[in-house]
């Protein structure tokens, strides 16, 4: 595989497809970026340089290729209780105040956005379980949704290398939750059946959701431009239930994009309400 870096009609294609597809903003300084995610799906696709394939397709504009490459820049960064402080602010005051809010229909909803390989889902499964078995007992709406189909299919696997179970994740956790497969670990049916997992771009149609009581929507609007930010904010309050509790990305905010939203401030973790 060469390392020629992409040429400049090859950056502004790629930029281009992935702002339309995902509003997802590829800046010229993420060039190495760009061409380290591209590289793979060149050589699986038997190109001899990023560069070539970019310039394949762009003759052919093959609609899966493009989905495929679109998948390939999006990030997938994540871990088992990952910034740990938004999963205390769930254990210490937003799930106690939600079961006591909740109890008589016996229903909660929570959304994890973007949500990559599971593990924030499947963090918040384990923490229901091991705080709020009784919570658990309500067979909760665990819901956890990504743009990329490879992905969501990693995630609803609930297979981990050993290197994802050391990120995060407690060891007593590891041992009362995982199974060992081999080299890897598996989630054990009880938990992994909580959650479910589906296809949802955030910048295009959203499917018809339940008043959702938590959304997680972390990590998520550092990649988009200001006014994409608006419109996917907006939708979100639109899916929230009056008393919901949204959490972004410690990076992130709602101030001077929605003001609908106020900043509620626990501890180390600050997470958002309705107004």
């Amino acid at each position: 595989m060469s390392t020629a870096t992409l040429s400049s009609d090859a950056l502004s294609f790629v930029s281009t497809l992935v702002r339309a597809r995902s509003a997802i903003e590829l800046d010229a300084d993420k060039a190495y970026l760009i061409e380290s995610r591209l590289a793979p799906l060149a050589k699986q696709q038997g190109y001899a340089s990023s560069d070539e394939f970019v310039l394949g397709l762009k003759s052919k504009r093959e609609a899966n290729l493009e989905r495929r490459l679109v998948e390939a820049m999006t990030t997938n960064e994540t871990s088992f209780y990952r910034d740990i402080h938004p999963f205390e602010a769930l254990r210490t005051h937003v799930l106690p105040e939600l079961r006591q809010l909740r109890s008589k229909q016996r229903t909660l909803n929570i959304w994890s956005a973007a949500c990559s390989s599971g593990q924030e889902l499947y963090s918040i499964a384990m923490l229901l379980r091991e705080h709020f078995p009784d919570v658990a007992a309500w067979n909760p709406g665990l819901l956890g949704t990504d743009l990329s189909e490879h992905i969501l299919e990693r995630a609803q696997s609930a297979i981990y290398s050993q290197i994802e179970v050391n990120r995060g994740l407690p060891a007593a956790l590891l041992i009362k939750y995982f199974q060992r497969e081999g080299m890897v670990w598996r989630l054990r049916p009880e938990v992994r059946e909580m959650a479910r997992f589906q296809k949802l771009n955030l910048i295009e149609s959203w499917p018809p959701m339940p008043p959702l009581d938590v959304v997680f929507l972390r990590n998520v609007l550092i990649y988009f431009a200001p006014e994409t930010k608006k419109q996917i904010l907006q939708k979100v309050r639109r899916v929230m239930a009056p008393h919901a509790v949204l959490f972004l990305g410690a990076a992130e905010t709602t101030l001077n994009l929605d003001a609908s939203f106020e900043r509620v401030q626990l501890g180390n973790c600050v997470f958002y309400r309705l107004k």
